[in-house]
């Protein structure tokens, strides 16, 4: 274990590489949405296309996710990370030179491996370099810039897509990357790898695995691209549609099979055991479905319906981000004194009334009369959910599987906004060339917020009636400041047990 002070300037040095490489891989989840329609416009592509060039990336990134933080243990943290934040970069290029959408896909499915790999990298760097003492600080430090990265997000996206163009919310990655990967190779220790048992335990690595589960990791991102396929192509009604649907169903049942019978598995079931991680994982499922679908069809509907440009979109859409980096950490503390039972349910019907006000959001709908409100109150019941939510799943569990337990749910939360962007536009019955056409988008998008709404809601329920007060010994989440709309954060093995 290291003893880095956060004082120091190698602890400085640190947390901007990881902050760096982190915020790569959160930009590029939040500010493609608001480029799809310019992507579709010059790569000319229909609906099942740009929902690809999103769900690309996020198959790989919620298949993979588990199996990269298991290869930082086993060759090394800062090695895994480097490769990861190349790898994203070289992907970026790709995706920046793409001739056709063809190609943009693959290449985001390329961005979506290393994700997979410097996104889990970049919190265990932070565990495993930091003295104890500044480790909270630090990884306090290191999601408030994210946050931070998150709320740009948008804002830069728009520029630049009304700017120099969309190819440059890509090609921006390539001197991230430039400048973070040397920072990281000079100045963060290497962990992990050729450490001791004994070391990587009390430094909170966790169990240090004897082998990779390939086949588990393989299984669940083939399950998740099949059922992906059928839901995007189901327009088509073709055998292809039927035999991949099918497959993925198969698939699915696979990899509970395997997980449950090797001594390593990458995703050990008995985790779900406990009744309070399965039923907050089954909230998370339903929330960010919605969330997914949403952030989806919203940066759409502004500018294929309401008019706005790129710009305008993305920054329309800053209110939720802004509202969850300033008052996150103290949802989560209320929830600590109240207990995260009424803050989830009252939050997810926050949500589902803002996903309501949608609705209003027509063709030269106002921002301050229509859209701002709205968002507003989802932002709000974002604030009081997102806090409880990562605490309940971290309380669930015995403290030596925290990291477990928040990498599950956060690719839970990952696969769940993937499947939404897939089946959303199928049960909302937009046609192909539907975001071409202002009336038929936005009559489908009426129809896409009730589902999404509904959804919420479910949530709520399964929330008021499974979710239990937190034990007064569990583990604190240390991601307090939380800005992403996408996931829940990500949280790593504590070095010892913190009261709530």
């Amino acid at each position: 274990m290291s003893d880095v002070r956060l004082s120091s300037p190698q602890g400085k040095w640190i947390l901007l590489t990881t902050v760096l490489g982190s915020s790569m891989a959160l930009l590029d989840s939040t500010v493609v949405n608001v480029a799809l329609p310019r992507i579709g416009e010059d790569l000319d592509a229909d609906l099942a296309a740009l929902q690809w060039t999103v769900n690309a990336y996020m198959l790989t990134l919620a298949g993979l996710i588990l199996l990269g933080g298991s290869l930082g243990d086993r060759y090394g943290r800062r090695k895994i990370f480097v490769v990861g934040v190349v790898w994203f970069a070289a992907a970026s290029l790709l995706c920046g030179l793409a001739p056709n959408a063809g190609v943009l896909i693959a290449a985001r499915a390329l961005q979506g491996v290393g994700g997979a790999l410097l996104t889990p990298g970049s919190l265990a760097l932070i565990q495993a370099s930091f003295h104890p003492d500044d480790r909270g600080r630090a990884v306090g430090l290191w999601s408030g810039f994210g946050g931070i990265g998150a709320a740009v997000g948008p804002f830069l996206g728009g520029w630049l897509v009304d700017g120099p163009g969309w190819r440059w919310v890509f090609l921006l990655n390539v001197p991230v990357a430039l400048l973070c990967a040397p920072i990281a190779v000079r100045h963060v220790p290497e962990s992990g790898g050729g450490t001791s048992r004994s070391s990587e335990a009390e430094s909170g690595g966790g169990q240090v695995h004897s082998r990779f589960d390939v086949l588990g990791a393989v299984l669940c991102a083939l399950a998740l691209a099949f059922v992906t396929y059928a839901l995007i192509e189901a327009r088509q009604g073709s055998l292809a549609v039927v035999v991949t649907a099918v497959a993925g169903v198969a698939t699915a049942v696979a990899f509970v099979v395997v997980e449950k019978r090797r001594p390593d598995p990458m995703m050990p079931l008995d985790i779900f055991a406990s009744k309070q991680f399965t039923a907050v994982n089954l909230v998370t499922l339903c929330v960010y479905a919605a969330f997914g679908g949403f952030f989806f069809l919203a940066a759409l509907q502004l500018q294929v319906v309401s008019g706005y440009t790129a710009l305008g979109a993305g920054t329309a859409l800053l209110p939720t981000t802004a509202l969850m980096l300033l008052f996150s950490a103290r949802s989560g503390a209320l929830a600590d004194r109240i207990g995260p039972r009424i803050p989830l349910t009252v939050g997810s019907l926050l949500c589902a009334a803002g996903m309501l006000l949608m609705l209003r959001v027509g063709e030269d709908a106002s921002y301050v009369a229509d859209v701002l409100p709205a968002l507003l109150v989802l932002g709000l019941g974002m604030v009081g959910l997102v806090a409880p939510l990562t605490a309940t799943v971290l309380a669930s569990v015995d403290v030596g599987r925290a990291g477990l337990a928040s990498g599950v749910n956060n690719a839970a939360a990952r696969a769940a906004g993937l499947i939404a962007v897939a089946a959303l536009p199928l049960i909302a019955g937009m046609g192909e060339e539907a975001y071409r056409s202002p009336g038929a988008f936005d009559d489908a998008f009426g129809r896409a917020m009730t589902v999404c709404a509904g959804l919420l809601v479910l949530g709520a329920g399964v929330a008021f009636a499974t979710v239990r007060t937190l034990p007064p010994d569990c583990v604190r989440p240390e991601c307090l400041h939380h800005g992403s709309v996408m996931a829940p954060p990500l949280e790593g093995q504590p070095a010892r047990k913190r009261l709530v």
